[in-house]
């Protein structure tokens, strides 16, 4: 559904995309990480057909976004991350201008509207000024705006800043429907929760380029190593340390816990409980530490 390809592009001697190539399925939901300045804005603009690459080329349903840009933008929706908003217009007429521009008629634009404006709880402000509205109910306009014309692909620039946790969930409800809907997304975000919850892959871009890119699970065992493991028991675990140093990398333990990492857990847990059962230890817990997708992040970003 979206296809990049050595995307660059310059500002003069300011290089903000340097090498960008990436390709996202139908249905698929990808974010973009990475810190301020990485280039993913920009690369979202040139992926929109909104700026003009200096090298490489994308594409976005099959159509090229410089030669059939008209077309890319009909197909698209985009929420950036600086909106415009027309600060005089009411919140539903706002709506039906740009409905206007996509060619929808006006019934379409009329239900479309309202059934947008209701799921994100904007209704009752509908007829107010767009001026009147507080940060977060910008933010669920210029969402509304996004999908109104129930585009294939949305370009979605941080899509629950300046929100409150009860509308950042409706967003991210959404977002989870639209993958559902077999629609696709490319998302920026700086929340790495929001991203390891709403993404089916990940690539993280340090100036102007992916650096590396996969799925959640992933990209923690690529970068952080095999899976961690907790053990607890009710009593000593002084006759299983041994055998654990046998197997496994011991990271740390104390009287009744240990902790370690195994390269294929779903096969040596088995074995290890047998053993337990024979030493007659008792098991309290015996799970994975779950390492964060923020270790993946800084270990990539703070990389020289």
């Amino acid at each position: 559904m979206i296809e990049a390809v050595n995307l660059a592009k310059e500002f003069g001697s300011f290089v903000a995309v340097r090498d960008i190539s990436l390709q996202v399925e139908e249905g698929e939901v990808v974010a973009l990480l990475g810190p301020n300045g990485a280039g993913k804005t920009t690369t979202v603009r040139m992926l929109s057909a909104i700026l003009k690459p200096t090298r490489g080329y994308a594409r976005v349903a099959g159509y090229d976004t410089v030669t059939d840009g008209k077309m890319v933008r009909h197909l698209i929706g985009v929420l950036t991350e600086f909106p415009g908003l027309y600060s005089r217009m009411r919140g539903i007429n706002y709506l039906k201008f740009f409905g206007e521009l996509q060619a929808m008629s006006a019934d379409q634009i009329q239900q479309r509207s309202e059934k947008l404006l209701r799921r994100f709880e904007l209704w009752d402000a509908h007829d107010r000024q767009i001026g009147k509205y507080s940060k977060g109910m910008k933010q669920k306009l210029t969402l509304v705006r996004a999908m109104l014309h129930d585009p294939n692909v949305l370009f979605l620039d941080e899509p629950t800043s300046a929100m409150d946790p009860q509308s950042a969930k409706l967003v991210r409800d959404s977002i989870m429907e639209l993958r559902a809907d077999k629609r696709t997304v490319i998302l920026c975000t700086h929340n790495l929760n929001e991203a390891e919850l709403l993404a089916d892959r990940i690539a993280i871009v340090r100036q102007g380029e992916i650096v590396i890119e996969g799925t959640p699970a992933e990209l923690k065992r690529r970068l952080l190593g095999h899976p961690l493991m907790e053990l607890r028991t009710n009593n000593s675990i002084n006759g299983i340390v041994g055998y654990l140093n046998e197997k496994t990398t011991v990271v740390e333990q104390g009287e009744n816990w240990i902790r370690y990492t195994i390269a294929e857990p779903e096969q040596f847990n088995p074995t290890l409980l047998n053993e337990l059962n024979r030493q007659q230890i008792s098991v309290v817990t015996l799970s994975e530490i779950q390492r964060s997708l923020e270790d993946v992040y800084l270990s990539i970003v703070t990389h020289k």
